[in-house]
């Protein structure tokens, strides 16, 4: 099978020697680089009123531009991020495998030689931006700027600094709030509404690019409702105002002064495609996030697909609206409620046109919530009462349906094969014991080669869980979705990566 199109999505941070890339710490900028139920909304900060028209922006004499005035409006209330994490290399020599794999004796050392045990810890740093939203100090970034790092300072516009502590993570949005702990007076951005947003419209992005700390870029909203491959509940803002290496969890403003997205990702293959996750997405986490430190989101038990014309067809469909039932999970709610081929039309008050817009609406419910979900059944409808269930990390990576033969399952049906990480490619990318599985092959014009994967390269997860050497990352990807979602790290740093093999389908 080969990819008709690949799309490579970088979530990078700022490294120490020039910039690293990383996507370890969420995808799907470009910095760092890893829905819910309603509670009880703490003390972040409310969301601005819906705006009327621009807000009034201090006169700084004459020939500024609009942008020159909102970007020194804003300054405070962004602040650059900082990060460290400890990583522990080996300092000695092992055989390579896997002959001339690299091409000779990798790394600059001798190829051969025994094994030293010798090993020294590193404090890695990494870039990345965030903003205020509160009087006291909490912070809006991405995951996977702060994810598993020791150490957290911000530097605000004035050059003054504030260790940070993080408060909660979402690695299914890329959404983390963190409170910076230095007695100051804070200066909150308004948050806008991104459901609002049209193509067409300006916006301003400021962050923390290759270390050039508070840099503003301009350009207009590109798209709205992007599909990344970076996880089900993709929705992010398309623009092409410069986001690079360190701009991740940087806000994209209106020209109202108003955040209305969290710049998150890039494609690597283009100079003006960048991504941020709306900030209506990131009001609805906001709250637990502070409050739980995690998010709690509801449970349906089903894998829906896209009804594809041809699906309709065989179906005796009328419609495309609607997300197909593939799978019923037997431990899930809807067991005895629903059933495969049901095409789901409705849930609650929701109507749903697009199969993408039922796992955020599923999980928006909270658990315990009765609900009503109206189905196409045998071309009927149907409506059946179901019972929400809580959402865990178990549920979440349940089996689904096979729809591949056996043959056609595992690496070799994304076009490569794998293999354990030798000893020194593993401490050169500063990788755990047992982490990751290297691309020993990558088969010519087959899907991995058509997503920009290559002969070397470490795969790190699949599906957004970690893998622990070659049968552990085999097993994942016989079981893996069929355009699945990866994670490769290089010697220049690490991305995400989406690889097809057949048909299109999600759990919820």
């Amino acid at each position: 099978m080969r990819a008709t199109l690949a799309m490579v999505v970088f979530f990078l941070v700022g490294g120490a020697a020039g910039v690293a890339i990383s996507a370890s710490g969420l995808v799907p900028g470009a910095g760092g680089t890893r829905v819910s139920a309603p509670v009880a909304a703490p003390a972040v900060a409310a969301p601005a009123a819906p705006s009327t028209g621009p807000t009034p922006i201090v006169n700084r004499g004459e020939g500024h531009s609009r942008f020159a005035e909102l970007a020194a409006r804003v300054a405070p209330g962004v602040v650059n991020v900082h990060t460290s994490k400890t990583v522990v290399r080996s300092l000695g020599g092992f055989g390579f495998p896997f002959g001339d794999l690299f091409g000779g004796a990798p790394f600059g050392g001798p190829g051969g030689g025994g094994p030293n045990p010798k090993t020294k810890k590193f404090s890695v740093p990494a870039l990345g931006t965030g903003f205020v939203i509160s009087a006291d100090g909490l912070i809006v970034t991405n995951n996977h700027v702060v994810e598993d790092v020791d150490k957290v300072e911000v530097i605000f516009s004035d050059g003054t600094r504030s260790q940070a502590k993080v408060i909660g993570t979402d690695p299914k949005t890329d959404v983390a709030l963190i409170r910076a702990e230095a007695k100051r007076d804070y200066v909150p951005l308004p948050l806008g509404d991104s459901d609002a947003l049209l193509p067409g419209d300006w916006v301003m992005a400021i962050g923390n690019p290759f270390g050039l700390d508070h840099t503003v870029t301009a350009g207009i909203v590109s798209a709205t409702g992007r599909d990344i491959g970076q996880g089900p509940y993709d929705d992010f803002i398309q623009t092409d105002a410069a986001i690079n290496p360190g701009n991740s969890g940087g806000p994209l403003l209106n020209m109202a002064g108003e955040v209305i997205g969290i710049n998150t990702a890039i494609n690597p293959r283009a100079n003006t495609i960048g991504f941020a996750v709306p900030i209506n997405m990131a009001k609805e986490i906001l709250p637990q996030l502070e409050e739980k430190g995690h998010v709690v989101r509801g449970w349906l038990g089903v894998g829906v697909q896209p009804l594809t014309p041809e699906l309709a067809d065989a179906l005796g469909l009328d419609t495309q609206d609607g997300a197909l039932v593939s799978q019923i999970d037997p431990a899930g709610p809807a067991q005895g409620q629903l059933e495969q081929g049901d095409l789901i039309v409705r849930f609650r008050e929701h109507a749903i046109h697009h199969m993408r817009e039922l796992p955020r609406i599923v999980a928006a419910t909270p658990p315990g919530t009765q609900v009503a979900v109206e189905v196409i059944r045998n071309g009927k409808h149907v409506t059946r009462e179901v019972k929400i269930a809580e959402l865990t990390r178990g549920k979440a990576n349940a089996p689904q349906a096979a729809t591949s033969s056996e043959d056609d399952r595992g690496s070799t049906a994304f076009g490569f094969d794998i293999s354990d990480v030798p000893d020194e490619l593993r401490a050169s990318l500063g990788l755990a014991k047992q982490e990751g599985a290297v691309l020993t092959r990558v088969y010519p014009g087959g899907p991995g080669e058509e997503a920009g994967l290559r002969r070397g390269d470490v795969l790190i997860e699949v599906v957004r869980t970690a893998v622990h050497g070659g049968l552990d990352a085999e097993k994942r990807l016989r079981d893996a979705k069929q355009k699945t979602l990866l994670v490769v790290r290089r010697e220049e740093g690490s991305f995400f990566v989406v690889v097809p093999r057949s048909g299109d389908e999600h759990q919820d």
